[in-house]
């Protein structure tokens, strides 16, 4: 009886051939590129008009003046020739240096006696006449993160954002008296207040991606964080019913998180007004911000009124869906960034669709086991009550 013995040195040469035809296409995609940037397409007409992008990222005002971040965004090396403050040529020192490389930055220190309180418009002219021009509305000096700062941007955060989530969940007593009904109700405001709550999310990204650096493409950003956040969250929790049934306290910690991020865009927001010398959003901002965020602690307790939480729950809650105003207070006032802000945004609105995509489900199984009907009375009026809460409470905000 003749044995074959199958030669397995046949699989070595497959798998080499396959890493060649796997490589092959990158290899021949670098050699292209690097073809096209030194020798060219073989095109030689000059372009009509230079092409040339510059973003002001932020303008630090000092004692002694003046300071600008500036970002090149085009694809070509960027000289700045001229510096005007308010339509007036002025003296700049520039670190490292007058010209800017694709994606190099660039500080620019003009020493100027500015008010406090007068608007200002700094432009800056390249050697091929091209002007780009940052504002200052408000001149005030810009914060430094000393302590004292520090800890007045924490109590502007603690207010806006720890306060009022601590005060709606106080209501979690009274909630629990309310009957299976009342519950699905409660669910159903719920809801309510996170789909206004998603909506004025999106709205605050969008406006932050358009304010930022077209390179980075910041409305983009708002919807990839939102699907990413969005995909990422669902994944979690097929993984945890997997496990078993997802209780009432995860589905209470996913909405303080979510709406944790919210509160941190927030924070971004009073944050970089303050450092923007904006001070007129003080006291009746904040008090408008507290009634507005109350309804977000209810919002939180509603998914544990089946449950019997301790205090320490309600404490860590009120912690992380208050606390990030309080970061986003700081990294607004001190570091804040248009791009990333509307990042942060879009997290925050995926993280509150998959909430309200939750709760939606929490709704109907309760409907299921009452035999009553999901979209009943008293939950679409429980939706609209919602909606309509955060929408009055805005209006104290948007001042």
């Amino acid at each position: 009886m003749e044995i074959k013995v199958a030669n397995t040195n046949k699989q070595k040469p497959r798998s080499k051939l396959l890493w060649i035809w796997g490589g092959a296409p990158l290899i021949l995609l670098i050699l292209i590129i690097y073809f096209i940037s030194t020798i060219g397409t073989g095109i030689k007409d000059d372009p009509v008009a230079p092409i040339e992008a510059l973003d002001v990222q932020k303008i630090v005002l000092t004692e002694e003046g003046f300071t600008l971040h500036v970002l090149n965004t085009g694809p070509e090396e960027v000289t700045i020739a001229q510096v005007l403050v308010n339509d007036a040529f002025w003296n700049a020192d520039f670190h490292p240096g007058a010209s800017i490389g694709r994606l190099g930055q660039t500080e620019i220190f003009i020493p100027y006696g500015w008010v406090e309180g007068d608007p200002y418009e700094i432009k800056l002219i390249t050697t091929n006449g091209l002007i780009f021009a940052g504002e200052v509305p408000v001149a005030a000096l810009t914060p430094v993160p000393d302590v004292t700062r520090i800890a007045q941007f924490a109590l502007i955060g603690f207010y806006v954002g720890v306060i009022p989530v601590g005060l709606g969940l106080l209501w979690f007593p009274f909630l629990r008296r309310f009957s299976q009904r009342g519950m699905q109700a409660v669910l159903a405001l719920t809801v309510g207040l996170l789909f206004f709550l998603v909506i004025d999310t999106f709205e605050e990204g969008f406006e932050l991606g358009a304010e930022a650096a077209g390179i980075f493409q910041g409305n983009g950003l708002v919807w990839f964080g939102a699907l990413l956040s969005f995909l990422f969250l669902v994944a979690i929790d097929q993984a945890n019913e997997r496990k078993g049934a997802v209780s009432g306290k995860q589905v209470a910690y996913k909405i303080a998180g979510g709406i944790g991020l919210h509160n941190l865009g927030e924070g971004l927001a009073i944050g970089a007004a303050f450092a923007a010398g904006e001070a007129a959003l003080g006291t009746f901002l904040i008090i408008g911000f507290t009634l507005h965020n109350i309804t977000e602690g209810v919002g939180i307790a509603a998914p544990l009124l089946q449950d019997r939480p301790t205090w320490r729950t309600f404490v860590g809650l009120a912690l992380l869906g208050g606390g990030p105003a309080i970061i986003g207070t700081w990294t607004g006032g001190f570091i804040f960034n248009e791009a990333f802000a509307a990042l942060f945004f879009g997290i925050g609105a995926g993280a509150i669709l998959q909430v309200i995509y939750v709760i939606s489900k929490m709704v109907v199984r309760e409907a299921g086991k009452s035999d009553r009907a999901v979209v009943s009375w008293s939950n679409l009026g429980s939706l609209f009550l919602g909606i309509l809460i955060m929408y009055v409470t805005a209006l104290f905000v948007n001042v």
